[in-house]
């Protein structure tokens, strides 16, 4: 079973079925989740991983509800787009997306079937969660659980906390993430993740304040609480935080900023 009983039964009523691609890992965390939503026709956001059993089950839950209306993705990284093809080969439908080649190009407030699209960077610069009735399609912008890494692109932590402060304003019912179960207190959460974003930045000021100027010396004293093998992805997070800092004025001179590897695509 993708989710619990209570939160299929919870999810129908708003017009969703959450399939869960058997992928987990601690990036992915119980696995990718591709959300099917509305009927007469269907609507798939993120197909996720090209697992054939995966695909399989969103087709059957697609042809449940009257055939595929399109398919959109919150954002193009592999876990969540990889089966496009494999889906529209089965299935067709147009895809809409926020880069690349696809038939409708997503931008702020863009509507795609019953999907209205609002732009999430952070995560990655084509990042958008989807508003569906009392829905709200998240990606990864807000997960079930934990937080996410962000990747240094200009203005992306301001941006970032802008959105999450745009879908509190929209109050859905219920937030769908990309990876986790549905989150029921959606202001609750969203709030969390805003006051987790600040604490983390108040805690590099207070390192920097202290004189410390290193990667490690930084990541030590604000993600003291992150595991070694997830350190990486801090770092690469730590780097958007500094440019935070910079962009507003705030950065003291000879701070060592983090090697950020090339973007996974």
């Amino acid at each position: 079973m993708v989710t619990s009983e209570s939160d299929a039964a919870r999810l129908n009523a708003l017009g969703v079925v959450l399939v869960r691609a058997d992928n987990p890992s601690p990036l992915t965390l119980s696995g990718t989740n591709t959300w099917v939503i509305s009927r007469d026709p269907a609507w798939v956001v993120d197909p996720g991983p090209a697992l054939a059993s995966h695909l399989d089950r969103v087709a059957a839950v697609v042809s449940e509800r009257g055939g595929l209306g399109g398919v959109a993705l919150t954002h193009d990284h592999h876990d969540h787009s990889e089966a496009v093809g494999a889906l529209r080969e089965r299935l067709g439908g147009p895809l809409a997306g926020g880069r690349g080649a696809v038939d409708v190009l997503l931008v702020d407030g863009a509507h795609f079937g019953p999907l209205r699209a609002l732009a999430t960077p952070g995560h990655a610069p084509d990042h958008f969660a989807f508003l569906f009735g009392a829905a709200c399609l998240t990606g990864d912008a807000v997960l079930g659980e934990g937080s996410v890494f962000l990747w240094p692109d200009p203005g992306a932590l301001s941006g970032y906390l802008r959105a999450l402060s745009r879908l509190r304003e929209h109050a859905p019912q219920v937030l769908c993430p990309g990876h986790g179960r549905p989150v029921w207190a959606p202001d609750e959460k969203l709030g969390e993740y805003i006051a987790h974003r600040l604490q983390r930045e108040q805690r590099l000021e207070a390192a920097l304040a202290h004189g410390r100027r290193t990667t490690d010396e930084l990541l030590d004293a604000a993600w003291a609480d992150v595991g070694e093998g997830l350190r990486p992805l801090a770092a690469i997070t730590l780097a958007a935080h500094l440019d935070k800092l910079g962009e507003e004025g705030r950065l003291p001179e000879g701070v060592q900023r983090p090697v950020v590897p090339a973007r996974p695509e």
